[in-house]
């Protein structure tokens, strides 16, 4: 299963973005499909996911100016960013989990991620 994350860029602080990720290949089903994003010098940490159920988790640090949405049909996850801060500046990645066809009958689990997607942020 590939990944293929867009909509980085260079915006000022207090403006918004918004990335895309469309997941490809032998998928069955996705579970969970989300963002994790890191910085230089940090860890990569989770941002924002949709969970299996229709759920949503969110990093403290964004909550109430990232929204994720999702169109199941299309394989395909929103990262809608506002109000943003130099503190997000950082490579944004896509990630998925779920189960792929590995044949007619057999399935794979999948935990793939996409190339990454810079963000920054100008004060």
């Amino acid at each position: 299963v590939q990944l293929q994350a867009s909509g980085g860029g260079l915006v000022q602080t207090g403006r918004s973005l918004r990335l895309s990720c469309v997941a490809s290949g032998n998928i069955f089903v996705i579970h969970d499909m989300g963002w994790y994003r890191q910085a230089p010098g940090h860890q990569r940490e989770l941002v924002a996911m949709f969970r299996s159920g229709g759920t949503t988790d969110y990093a403290d640090s964004v909550k109430g100016r990232f929204t994720i949405s999702r169109d199941s049909g299309k394989n395909t996850v929103y990262l809608q960013m506002s109000l943003l801060k130099p503190e997000d500046t950082a490579v944004y990645y896509c990630n998925a989990r779920g189960l792929s066809r590995a044949s007619e009958r057999r399935r794979e689990s999948f935990n793939s991620w996409g190339q990454g997607t810079q963000v920054t942020v100008s004060s």
